[in-house]
């Protein structure tokens, strides 16, 4: 798998981003840290003071999988209320789908970059002052389905590997969505929400309508991708926040970050017994009304 994904042969594809923080956010403890061979394989790392290894927030940004860089994390979390609760922060790039080269579909080349990113940082946990078993993964739209993905799926540490980072776990205490996209299946999404209009690009698709006809087809790869059908009842507690209220089965005027999502996703969990917690502007007595507030009180549990 490793060798697969991180072959050098996508070496060069993208010059070096120009992006930069916001002012609100601190200055990393160490900046473009190489995670793989691709340009895009780096990540910051900012280090929470602590006599103790501290949580980790792991923050992946959006974009569609095709656009953004890990410079817009204030979109995502306030870095300095994380740091001041003793929780470290990483934030990510990755590789977009149109860099994707030979991977079929080109959503793995985002989703499995993600995926090497958190077992670099774990192999780094000594250096960095980092618990391993308490680290949550936050995004936005893509970013949020990419972490959903992360929390869901089986683990990918291949403990016999020769690479050490290969060797280290992929599951998480906690993950957080906002705005997120909680399926990549195109007739799940026209039932939830009837104009919907995403997901194509990430299986290879010209545009929706041919990625909602060859579904049928498409599903045992979707099924590999869709944060809804790889959830399980062993999943950690989700979070999930939206910008607007629940329009179940309605039309949307942005169908791509859609509480619907939500709805849908939550009715999983709840069937599945998954600890979620949905915010969205109609509901009253919220507990967490942002994802920052949320990964503070998770990640200063103890496991287990």
């Amino acid at each position: 798998m490793n060798s697969l994904l991180f072959s050098t042969a996508f070496l060069g594809l993208l010059p070096s981003l120009a992006a930069e923080y916001d002012a609100s956010v601190p200055k990393p403890t160490h900046s473009e840290v190489s995670y793989g061979p691709h340009k895009r394989n780096v990540l910051d790392f900012w280090k929470a003071p602590s006599d103790q290894p501290t949580p980790l927030a792991f923050v992946i940004h959006g974009g569609g999988w095709g656009g953004n860089s890990k410079e817009a994390i204030h979109k995502f979390v306030d870095t300095t209320k994380l740091l001041d609760a003793g929780i470290s922060v990483v934030a990510i790039n990755y590789r977009y789908l149109k860099q994707a080269g030979e991977l079929s579909p080109p959503v793995k080349a985002p989703l499995f970059d993600a995926a090497r990113a958190l077992q670099f940082v774990r192999s780094k946990a000594d250096d960095w002052n980092i618990d391993k078993a308490r680290i949550g993964a936050v995004g936005g739209s893509a970013g949020g389905c990419s972490s959903l993905w992360l929390a869901y799926r089986d683990d990918l540490a291949e403990p016999e590997s020769d690479d050490p980072v290969a060797r280290e776990s992929t599951r998480l205490h906690c993950v957080a969505g906002i705005r997120v996209q909680t399926t990549l299946d195109p007739k799940q999404m026209k039932a939830w929400i009837p104009n919907s209009r995403y997901g194509e690009r990430a299986f290879a698709k010209k545009d929706f309508a041919e990625f909602l006809a060859e579904r049928d087809e498409l599903m045992p790869e979707i099924k590999q991708y869709s944060p809804f059908h790889l959830l399980t009842a062993d999943d950690p507690a989700t979070y999930l926040f939206y910008k607007t209220p629940p329009n179940p089965g309605g039309n949307e005027k942005d169908p791509t970050h859609s509480a619907n999502f939500g709805v849908g996703l939550l009715e999983r969990c709840e069937e599945l017994g998954v600890d979620c917690e949905f915010v969205h502007p109609r509901l009253e007595d919220v507990v967490h009304p942002t994802a920052t507030d949320y990964l503070i009180t998770f990640l200063s549990q103890s496991p287990g």
